[in-house]
């Protein structure tokens, strides 16, 4: 149905106001056209009903008035509302309007975000910890939207990215020092201009800022925050989302935030903090973009990643490097990263699947580039089936994430192992790594510098210290925490509240402590003491001394390592696998997701199981009930219900957090006494499982 003229002359009005105004060309000619074939006038005062104008005599009045409608809800959802700032920064489609990911959001997020650490400058690191600064607290705090009319654009649309200069050396942060941000991309459609304006924005609000200096991998920006002692990162990507997307995450770091969120992603309040700042604003004119002054990183810095994620391999405990690897970055950036790092550790037998090696923002090859979706890896199996290789490795596009698969005896036919699974395998050989006095981590606090780095004294972009062990004397913070953590004399394992329960009985069997968080990485980096952390959405934090944030690269390298050992003992990660189960029971997991036609269905979804909860699931009666939105001493509160049945299943309901979708998360343990019995009860699981999935579907039903 197309829109009565009250409606859409105001839209067409707001979507000429952003077309004039746009600092970039593409978008305000795709909104111009937009507007043309909505109805609307063009640049040039050409009535859209022209024969030029929506090409109605080539396509009949019918497919005419199907293009307008169409035009009209492209306009009317880009111009909704305001792409809102939480704690997963922005993401959203590319495109014109307030709703979209362009240049006009770009630049007015990345002013509220310099505003946010300027303020931090003069902030004590106490207060910054709480949220708090000296003139606003949270209690005050509004969420922030992105207006939906820009004003005029600055004249510099495009700074030009200068020649690498000096980093200072020091890291005294004294009451009025500058504050330090750094800025990462992918390589998506727009990702480096993005990130090229941001640090342009950054350095004249008087912020010393540094740009990674190509389409680099996720991790190595959340270790770049940590390692340049920023207050601030910000990585532009949409991950593993559909071409069409990109987003704008933010990390913290400096003296913006205390220890347990050095380098990690924000959490509340700081999304409403800076989303306050971003709607402060004033008009898209005033905020200023410099020519220059910012530093392009140089190779120094990323050779030193890749060396420090290549000492995590313990070649002496596990020397075995006989496997035949087939990779994929699945159109991402982590292809050269992953393929040097596992090189430079002895894993030598690579082939990387040709047609998804180099980076392309339209992903040709997939339908959807994430691993966990059906085709994603099809065209690495096949690799595998005709190299004969040992194993699958892949990287999402942005290398924060690992996919795992091998050759399944049971079944003879290869498959992509569930994170939940791969979790358990990282899970118990870092627990036989730290059992054998051998922790994932070999660095120590070198008191501000990087292993191989030559002192404070040499400190600058590329200075001659470095080497293929460290980041070449760039300057880091001097109190970095052990991986271990120095305060905790137990080193602590911890997933998400939605993974698999395995790792918490790997964990006591080793001595280790074990904690629960909310989904999301933003707080499982933030566990005190915390030496691998994982959830099963394929993300895994093995080194956070080094990455505060899964890192796909550095759990693939330990993934080699362990399938190496198991293959050099006659064994595969599936014989690692049934010893888990033996030991501690068949862990099955599945998952629901149910997508609903519009986000205020969730609410009324969560309120009917909350007054209606099923007596039973799957034949088995629900003996506990907890509401995570009540929270408790462990978790903080968050939309989802637990239940656990009678004989030990447990299904997990939850709003998702990005998509109009509700998503429940299953597991059934099932005894195994014997190698004997684990194909029956591998039966009994599925069965289980299936029974409790059909209870569900029936369950929430509209």
């Amino acid at each position: 149905m197309t829109l009565p003229d009250t409606e859409l002359q105001p839209l067409l009005h707001a979507a000429r106001a952003w077309a004039d105004q746009d600092p970039d060309p593409v978008t305000a000619a795709q909104l111009r056209a937009l507007m043309v074939c909505a109805g609307g006038a063009d640049a040039g005062g050409t009535d859209a009903g022209g024969a030029d104008a929506g090409g109605a005599q080539a396509g009949g009045a019918d497919a005419e008035a199907a293009r307008q409608e169409a035009a009209q809800q492209e306009l009317a959802d880009s111009f909704s509302g305001n792409l809102q700032f939480g704690t997963a920064g922005l993401r959203a489609a590319m495109g014109p309007g307030p709703n979209r990911m362009n240049r006009v959001v770009v630049r007015r997020a990345a002013a509220g975000l310099a505003a946010f650490l300027l303020k931090r400058a003069s902030t004590d690191p106490a207060a910054a910890s709480k949220g708090q600064d000296s003139t606003t607290t949270d209690s005050t705090l509004t969420r922030s939207t992105v207006p939906a009319t820009p004003a005029t654009p600055p004249t510099t649309a495009t700074p030009v990215t200068p020649a690498t200069t000096t980093i200072h050396a020091t890291t005294d942060r004294t009451p009025s020092y500058t504050p330090r941000a750094v800025v990462g991309f992918d390589a998506r459609h727009n990702s480096d201009i993005f990130a090229t304006e941001s640090a342009a924005i950054f350095t004249a609000a008087g912020i010393e800022t540094f740009l990674l200096p190509c389409a680099l991998p996720t991790p190595l920006l959340a270790y770049a925050v940590r390692a340049l002692d920023c207050d601030g990162g910000v990585m532009v990507t949409a991950s593993h989302n559909h071409a069409q997307d990109n987003g704008y995450k933010v990390y913290l770091g400096g003296r913006t935030v205390t220890d347990a969120g050095q380098g990690a992603q924000i959490v509340a309040p700081f999304d409403e903090l800076i989303a306050a700042e971003i709607a402060a604003i004033g008009p898209l004119a005033s905020i200023e973009l410099a020519d220059s002054g910012w530093t392009v990183v140089d190779a120094g810095f990323t050779t030193g990643y890749q060396g420090e994620v290549r000492s995590l391999a313990d070649s002496k405990a596990f020397p075995a490097r006989d496997l035949k690897i087939v990779y994929t970055p699945m159109h991402g950036v982590g292809g050269m990263t992953a393929v040097e790092v596992l090189n430079g550790a002895g894993f030598e037998d690579i082939s990387v699947v040709a047609a998804q090696a180099l980076p392309d923002p339209d992903f040709p090859t997939v339908a959807f580039p994430n691993p966990e979706e059906p085709g994603a890896l099809d065209l690495a199996l096949e690799l595998a089936r005709e190299s004969g290789a040992d194993i699958v490795l892949a990287n999402d596009p942005d290398a924060d994430r690992a996919a795992v698969a091998a050759l399944d005896p049971a079944t003879g036919s290869w498959r992509m192992l569930r994170g939940d699974e791969v979790g358990a395998l990282l899970g118990a050989h870092i627990a036989a790594r730290l059992s054998t006095g051998h922790s994932v981590s070999n660095q120590a606090d070198d008191g501000g510098t990087r292993a191989g780095g030559s002192g404070a004294g040499d400190s600058r972009a590329g200075g001659s210290g470095a080497d293929d062990s460290g980041a070449g004397g760039w300057p880091v913070t001097a109190g970095v925490d052990s991986n271990v953590g120095a305060d905790f004399a137990t080193p602590v394992f911890a997933n998400s509240i939605v993974s698999s329960r395995l790792l918490a009985r790997i964990s006591a069997a080793h001595g280790l402590a074990h904690t629960e968080t909310l989904t999301g990485f933003k707080w499982i980096s933030r566990v005190p003491g915390l030496v691998y952390g994982y959830e099963e959405a394929l993300g895994y934090c093995i080194a956070p001394k080094l990455v505060r944030d899964k890192d796909g690269i550095s759990a693939a390298l330990l993934i080699a390592e362990l399938a190496a050992e198991e293959k050099a003992r006659g064994r595969t990660i599936f014989d690692t696998l049934d010893d888990l189960a033996l030991e501690h029971g068949l862990h099955a997991g599945d998952q629901l997701s149910l997508r609903v036609p519009d986000l205020a269905q969730l609410a009324t979804m969560m309120t009917a199981l909350r007054r209606e909860p099923p007596a039973q699931l799957g034949g088995s009666a629900v003996e506990h009930l907890i509401d995570l939105a009540q929270g408790s001493d462990a978790l903080p509160p968050t939309d989802g219900l637990l239940f656990l049945t009678a004989d030990g299943r447990r299904v997990i309901i939850r709003p998702s957090g990005t998509e109009p979708k509700l998503k429940c998360y299953l597991e059934v343990i099932i005894a195994v006494d014997a190698a004997a019995d684990l194909p029956e009860a591998r039966r009994r699981a599925r069965s289980a499982l299936d029974s409790t999935l059909a209870d569900l579907r029936g369950i929430l039903a509209p």
